[in-house]
């Protein structure tokens, strides 16, 4: 298994730079790769952030690169469905959905994969994080040896992803010095004890979520089955609960939200505990559900 770290060369998303880079993908998606013209010029960044752009439209599922040929980069049928509806990212629902591609990439975002959906302290140090990273990487590859300050640097950047600056340094933030990242607004990670420097997982409140968000994780992991466990929703890999750090009772209680549209019905009778979908939809579908949902304000 190929894992992927720091490639983000500890850069987190900015606020507004997802947009900016879908909007320039689509005028020229030759923009990373052109001789010609400098993307530093066009993007208004860096090149070390440019370099960090690039991976992270790419890690959250908004464009896609050709493994051989020339590197275009152009819009997955996500990110073309975020950049109809949605192309500033104002929507915590869009949030949320880029919150499941980042977090499900096993490959491409591997810290941020075992984080969500391996690590289960409820409260951890970076020394603790890095510890059983190490760990995973051992027991998942036995060839992958991974730099120390590599998965340090990972750490850094999930918790500066998630954890709006305001939290960690109140003294220093005045509101127009906006480089926070936009995934903080999930409330996912807190800091625990600020002295001992731990962190901790928190869960966000069933009423951030939109019933359609939910739902296409859910279609996406069902792989085409109609009856899914409830415990299975909770603790696999890349369902909701790992992805949204969610505990059974958030949980039901988005599931009762679903269960009101009509898209699925809960089942808690005669030892099972399961849902079943009340059609087969892709994450897509799904999604543009979503969007339809809001722009008519329900």
């Amino acid at each position: 298994m190929a894992m992927k770290f720091r490639a983000h060369d500890t850069f987190f998303i900015r606020k507004g730079w997802l947009s900016k880079g879908m909007e320039r993908i689509v005028g020229k998606p030759d923009l990373f790769v052109d001789k010609e013209e400098n993307p530093m010029d066009i993007l208004g960044i860096g090149a070390n952030m440019v370099k960090a752009l690039r991976y992270w439209l790419q890690a959250v599922g908004l464009t896609s690169e050709p493994v051989s040929g020339r590197r275009i980069q152009s819009l997955t049928d996500f990110g073309q469905c975020v950049y109809t509806h949605d192309r500033y990212i104002e929507e915590l629902g869009t949030l949320y959905l880029l919150q499941y591609q980042l977090a499900k990439q096993k490959e491409e975002a591997t810290a941020w994969y075992f984080f969500f959906n391996i690590f289960n302290l409820s409260e951890f140090t970076k020394e603790e994080f890095v510890q059983e990273m190490q760990n995973y990487i051992l027991m998942s590859d036995e060839d992958t040896s991974v730099a120390l300050r590599s998965l340090n640097d990972d750490f850094s950047c999930i918790i500066n992803t998630y954890l709006p600056r305001y939290k960690t340094n109140p003294d220093k933030v005045s509101p127009e010095n906006n480089i926070d990242c936009p995934f903080g607004e999930l409330g996912l990670v807190d800091i625990a004890n600020k002295k001992k420097k731990t962190f901790k997982k928190s869960i966000p409140d069933a009423k951030t979520f939109n019933p359609w968000v939910v739902l296409s994780v859910i279609q996406d992991q069902a792989d085409g089955r109609e009856e899914i466990g409830l415990n299975e929703l909770l603790t696999n890999p890349c369902n909701i609960g790992k992805i949204f750090n969610l505990d059974a009772i958030t949980m039901l209680d988005i599931l009762h939200d679903i269960e009101n549209i009509g898209m699925l019905k809960i089942i808690r009778t005669a030892g099972l505990d399961v849902i079943h979908l009340s059609r087969k939809m892709t994450f897509i579908e799904c999604v543009d559900y979503y969007y339809e949902s809001i722009s008519e304000g329900e």
